[in-house]
């Protein structure tokens, strides 16, 4: 892993890696692999589901919704997390992903999603199921403001305002909002 050798958490002697899938869809530690005609219905295949009620048997997670996250701007306060920042221009940048297909578009929105403005995004990673960067240029005005972006994928899927709840609170894709006091 990065050049050096799998480590027993990351999963040595073996780690299977899907790309585009999200972690938990898959065993981290394989002792063995075995074709089955079935699908394998073990303690983490049955628990790592999309379920709306506990009795539920769900849906299996697998494929990463799209998600942008930030770089939230200026200084965190603490505890409440809310960011500080002197007026005047500014960069707001990030990183999208999707398991779906590669990221079409990020928008950025500082006026708590009235407005969104599209990002300027950087080249196409190699993979398309690798994050791609984003930056959006905002000139930061006087006040209290809510930052947020959201991504779009080449499929058509888009990052929801809110995730869709389920019992687990698996594949959370909803909209990062940051408030912002711009001095």
């Amino acid at each position: 892993m990065n050049g050096a050798p799998l480590l027993p958490q990351h999963g040595f002697p073996l780690r299977r890696v899907v790309p585009g899938w999200y972690g938990m869809a898959g065993v981290k530690w394989l002792t063995r692999i075995t074709a089955a005609a079935e699908p394998f219905r073990g303690h983490q295949q049955r628990s790592y589901c999309i379920r709306l009620a506990e009795a539920d048997e769900g849906t299996p997670v697998t494929r990463i919704f799209p998600r942008a996250l930030m770089v939230p701007p200026g200084l965190p306060g603490f505890p409440e997390r809310e960011r500080t920042l002197a007026a005047g221009p500014c960069i707001v940048e990030g990183r999208a992903w999707s398991g779906w297909a590669p990221v079409a578009a990020v928008e950025f929105t500082a006026d708590g999603g009235a407005t969104w403005t599209e990002t300027e995004l950087a080249d196409a990673p190699a993979s398309p199921w690798a994050w791609r960067g984003w930056r959006a240029e905002w000139n930061a005005s006087p006040g209290e403001h809510v930052l947020a972006c959201r991504a779009r994928d080449e499929a058509g899927h888009v990052q929801p305002d809110e995730a869709e709840w389920n019992v687990g609170g698996y594949a959370n894709n909803g909209i990062q909002r940051m408030p912002v006091t711009v001095t």
